[in-house]
């Protein structure tokens, strides 16, 4: 392929973020440390961002015509198929990219080792250079990487990295109906995760820790259950997080794997506040109230991450 432009996307840093809130860095400084916190260590990660944005910025804008994007612009930015991403930043924020740039690869780099874990960021400042010159000579191994997708009744759609949640905003209860191969039940519960393969070791994984946890301290099974799938699987594992049963709700289908040929589907009868959101980012969500459908199944592109 060749890239005629590169999208830089980064994120704003905590101390950009605290100086927002509090209009000024001496303020923000002042609630920092009056409240125990070490304001140094929210200077040092900015620091530290900005010497690592400066040295990749220098790089890719010798290559090509260069677009610095910040990902609160993510869901209303253009791109084309010519484009190279290059992520800055941390796991969270290559998820979230990932959702919206389809088949493009994705360089992403990792601005800080030593506080970032780094499991979707393969690079680092020091490495980056070959994987970027390898990317423009189209020589470069890609992985793949599984999306979920929730398309309402309505047309509208959203697609996942990590995982769905479909509830109620607040996590309150929520009331739904859903429906998986030949099985339908009405349900009470604090609502649904969907996982993709890359999620499951994610908010999925917590499930099972609880459920390893109750099953310990009660001496009922197992104390080591788990659920962990390929990036690339063509699978998702849904599970309805504590359903609530009574007279008028069931709990007897609370699991399963999703796939091409088996689908998802949820009817909202929750009257307000329901939501459907991907990858922890509740500001980015479908609105999932009474009268709207839902069905989730895997997407038909995958996201592409450039590998070493």
């Amino acid at each position: 392929m060749d890239f005629e432009r590169i999208v830089l996307v980064k994120n704003k840093t905590r101390l950009e973020k605290l100086v927002e809130r509090f209009n000024t860095k001496p303020q923000a400084k002042f609630y920092i440390e009056h409240s125990g916190g070490d304001f140094e260590d929210y200077e040092q990660e900015h620091n530290t961002f900005y010497n690592s944005l400066l040295t990749v910025q220098r790089t890719v804008t010798r290559q090509l015509k260069t677009t610095v994007l910040e990902k609160d612009f993510l869901p209303s930015y253009i791109f084309t198929d010519t484009d190279l991403i290059v992520v800055l930043g941390q796991d969270g924020l290559v998820a979230n990219t990932a959702k919206y740039v389809g088949s493009n690869p994705i360089l992403a780099i990792n601005p800080d080792p030593e506080r970032n874990s780094g499991v979707l960021l393969p690079f680092n400042v020091g490495n980056y250079q070959d994987g970027l010159a390898q990317s423009l000579r189209g020589n470069v191994g890609i992985k793949k990487v599984t999306l979920a997708e929730a398309e309402l009744n309505d047309g509208q759609k959203l697609l996942a990295f990590n995982d769905f949640f479909i509830g109620k905003a607040n996590h309150t209860s929520a009331r739904y109906r859903i429906t998986f191969g030949d099985q339908t039940e009405t349900q009470s519960s604090s609502g649904l995760i969907v996982s993709t393969g890359a999620g499951s070791t994610g908010w999925l994984s917590s499930v099972f820790n609880e459920y390893n946890g109750l099953s310990q301290f009660f001496g009922t099974g197992s104390s080591s259950y788990s659920y962990e799938m390929q990036w690339d699987d063509d699978r998702l594992c849904f599970i309805v997080r504590e359903p609530y049963r009574s007279p008028s709700t069931s709990s007897k289908l609370v699991v399963g794997a999703v796939n091409k040929q088996i689908k998802l589907t949820i009817e909202s009868q929750m009257p307000e506040n329901g939501v459907i959101f991907s990858d922890g980012v509740l500001e980015d969500y479908l609105e999932f109230n009474s009268g709207r459908k839902v069905s989730i199944g895997t997407a038909s592109e995958k996201a592409c991450l450039i590998s070493r």
